[in-house]
């Protein structure tokens, strides 16, 4: 049963429901000012810094917990449709994930859609982690997560940087990650009810904005279920019960089991889209961090 304090998340996500819908009353300006609060639902990770950077030409937000490896980084890519959600609404989970991890967190703030569609978004994630290859990071250092669009992201941007010739990092965890450009998932219409944010008809807008006039919902570099994953690195994919897009998580794990990857598939009870952004404030998110650092740090070389 879902904690007492995991209830702040239902609450905020049926406050914004309503407000979604890219063609409603609210404007895209609007929207990304709303997503900014997000971050409200985490509590201030102590001990942790942050650094505004620019790395190959795109703008990122370093947190640095005190102590920290800083020889070895977790790239995190944020959600929000990648049209909406920022570093301001993602800094103080990935500052949780960093502190948890033991070493640095880099949060890109890529442009994005529509403003930037595909495939500049992976482009630029791929920028950034070819420059840190470059600054002398080792990939067996590197490691990536994201949530929603996010997980996406540092999903996809593997699987481009290997295309473009670089070798992958030492691991990924997708977090919620919306996946399915086709909207097929099966849990679509099964959670329609249980999921307090996510839609079909705010997913199609986005879907849209993403994309542009001339994308693919089929391309892997946008949609990875269509992806060659032989060869990607291990992966922890976590997920909440009640998501909508549950099945974009649960047909990623089959695929990735199918290729051969080292994947692991974590559904956590009763959980809304994105529940980590509780971190802090309840424990599932808690929870839910602390298996990430689990999974991450012995990837990373930190014991």
């Amino acid at each position: 049963m879902a904690s007492k304090e995991a209830e702040s998340i239902v609450g905020l996500y049926r406050e914004w429901s309503e407000k979604l819908v890219l063609g409603g009353d609210m404007e895209l300006p609007e929207l990304r000012e709303l997503f900014d609060h997000w971050g409200d639902l985490s509590s201030e990770p102590a001990g942790v810094e942050f650094q505004e950077t620019a790395i190959a030409g795109v703008d990122c937000v370093w947190a640095i917990p005190k102590g920290a490896d800083k020889s070895r980084v977790v790239i995190c890519c944020h959600g929000g449709g990648f049209m909406v959600g920022s570093p301001k609404s993602h800094n103080k989970m990935y500052g949780h994930v960093a502190k948890a991890v033991g070493c640095t967190a880099l949060v890109l703030d890529y442009t994005r859609a529509p403003e930037n569609p595909h495939p500049g978004i992976v482009e630029q994630a791929v920028a950034v982690y070819g420059q840190l290859l470059e600054q002398g990071y080792k990939p067996e250092h590197i490691a990536t997560t994201g949530d929603s669009a996010g997980g996406n992201l540092c999903t996809s941007m593997i699987l481009y940087a290997r295309h473009k010739g670089l070798p992958v990092p030492a691991c990924t965890a997708p977090l919620s990650p919306w996946y399915d450009m086709e909207s097929k998932g099966a849990s679509m219409q099964t959670n329609a009810d249980n999921d307090a944010l996510v839609g079909g008809d705010m997913l199609e807008g986005m879907i849209g904005g993403f994309l542009g006039e001339h994308g693919s919902k089929q391309d892997p570099f946008a949609n990875p279920l269509y992806g060659d994953l032989a060869g990607f690195p291990p992966t922890l994919v976590q997920v909440g019960e009640y998501e909508v897009l549950l099945d974009d998580s649960t047909r990623f794990y089959a695929n990735g089991k199918a290729a051969g990857v080292d994947i692991e598939l974590q559904v956590f009870d009763e959980m809304q889209h994105v529940f980590q952004f509780m971190a802090g404030n309840a424990p599932e998110a808690d929870d839910a961090i602390e298996k990430i650092a689990a999974f991450m740090r012995p990837h990373l070389g930190l014991s």
